[in-house]
């Protein structure tokens, strides 16, 4: 069973998108030519491509869950104008190979990197991507990583429910590999930038429940019988925290952006 089955309805309407400070720093590192093409990578219910059709206009958006895709159909296609061209297709990031001659000036990995086998992946998108092409990697601490109270008091319930070690759907999750910056760097997009995107967010504690079943974590069939016991868990957990029944966070995007370097600079 894929890792996020189940969690794709959850995921479009409670997963935050990225910012608008973020959208424009995407548009900003990639090279502008027409069409201008991006490829999203684990694309999910499609909040990314969302967030770049103000500067992309031919647009692929992969993901290995079929769920997720048809989430991204829904609530992109309606969005479109005569100006874009949306292909979706549902395939392994490792496997994906766009149709012939069809280069992305931006790829866009976010919050799915560390599901991939990055090396096989690069070593792929080395082959098709545009030669000013950008490779965006980015993700913001998710609630299990997260460290204000509130968030630390939900992990625990999820915790107390489901092990102390993070689950991936029905198994585990793996190890973290090298650091990202590391990995790019012995690609072929070796010339890597590093920046911080902040983003404050305020949540209610039905929100924080839509955003815990969009996750691998705590995929909502995991709970089986005792799902409603979980969401008064919650509950009962986070009341302490709320003011005017809001939670608020402070998080942030950390954002790789990636080319090949140019021949003065080498590797």
């Amino acid at each position: 069973m894929n890792a996020f089955a189940g969690t794709s309805a959850y995921y479009r309407r409670f997963r935050p998108g990225i910012p608008v400070a973020l959208a424009a720093l995407l548009d900003q590192a990639a090279p502008i030519d027409s069409p201008r093409r991006l490829l999203d990578i684990g694309t999910g219910p499609g909040l990314v491509v969302h967030a770049l059709l103000p500067y992309f206009d031919d647009l692929f958006a992969v993901d290995a869950e079929p769920g997720m895709l048809t989430e991204a159909e829904a609530m992109l296609r309606p969005t479109l104008d005569t100006a874009h061209r949306l292909q979706l297709r549902d395939a392994l990031a490792e496997d994906f190979r766009p149709p012939e001659g069809w280069r992305p000036h931006l790829v866009t990995c976010g919050r799915v990197f560390h599901w991939l086998n990055q090396p096989r992946f690069l070593d792929r998108l080395s082959e098709y991507v545009d030669p000013e092409g950008v490779v965006a990697v980015f993700s913001d601490r998710s609630l299990w990583t997260a460290d204000s109270p509130w968030q630390q008091a939900a992990r625990e319930v999820v915790q107390d429910f489901l092990g102390e070690q993070r689950r991936a759907g029905d198994g585990a999750f793996s190890t973290p590999g090298p650091p990202y910056e590391e990995v790019l760097r012995a690609s072929a997009f070796s010339h890597v930038t590093t920046t911080v995107v902040p983003v404050h967010r305020q949540w209610k504690i039905s929100q924080v429940l839509g955003y815990l079943y969009s996750t691998s974590f705590a995929a909502p069939h995991l709970f089986g019988d005792r799902r409603d016991d979980f969401e008064l868990a919650v509950a009962n957990a986070l009341t302490p925290f709320t003011d005017r029944e809001v939670l608020t966070e402070d998080n942030e995007f950390t954002v790789l952006t990636a080319r090949r370097p140019s021949a003065h600079e080498g590797r």
